[in-house]
């Protein structure tokens, strides 16, 4: 496996927030037995620590919303409706702050203005990626199926060399996580685990 350049190397952490990593969030339970199944956290943590050691350039993605959710459709459906029957991830609370096991460091990126789940549509994240000079972007976070799947395809489309992690991810369901993992993720990434991706860190 070639070894990856960390100067043109983003890790992207996709929705690390209360509502999905912590108890008492409004969407952990749904999503904490792959969490745990998969290890996701702590192979997450080690991973960015490993990144950041080797001077990749670390990016955060919370999704958060003004109070009200006025930012989107007044007749949400799909996932985005489950968002606001929920109260989640609204601005200013507990439950849309990145968790503190994954908390930004100094030198780290938080993307600003996501409010849907392709990371690239309504934030800034191509503008910066690019204007660091980023080729490589590798992918975790939350849902597999959802807001990370998204991402990668809009990656892809983009011209990035899209990595997906298996590892760092996690769905509501196992079976949504490892079909995304089986079926979609081949098609826009190169899937690969953590210890793949550290391995791969000079």
């Amino acid at each position: 496996m070639t070894t990856l350049d960390p100067g043109t190397t983003a890790l992207l952490l996709i929705e690390f927030q209360n509502e999905f990593v912590s108890d008492g969030g409004v969407l952990h339970e749904a999503v904490r037995p792959v969490m745990e199944a998969t290890g996701m956290l702590d192979n997450t943590r080690q991973l960015v620590a490993a990144a950041r050691r080797a001077g990749v350039t670390v990016v955060h993605a919370p999704i958060s919303f003004a109070p009200g959710y006025h930012e989107i459709t007044r007749h949400p459906y799909g996932i985005l409706k489950g968002v606001v029957d929920g109260n989640a991830f609204v601005k200013g609370t507990w439950g849309a702050e990145i968790a503190d096991v994954l908390a930004p460091q100094a030198g780290d990126i938080v993307v600003e203005g996501k409010r849907g789940l392709d990371t690239f549509a309504s934030t800034n994240l191509d503008f910066i990626l690019r204007s660091k000079g980023i080729t490589t972007l590798v992918i975790g976070g939350f849902l597999t199926n959802c807001c990370v799947e998204s991402t990668m395809r809009t990656g892809y489309e983009n011209g990035y060399r899209v990595i997906t992690l298996t590892d760092c991810t996690a769905a509501v369901s196992k079976e949504e996580h490892e079909n995304a993992i089986t079926y979609d993720f081949p098609m826009f990434s190169t899937p690969q685990t953590s210890a793949e991706l550290i391995a791969r860190l000079p």
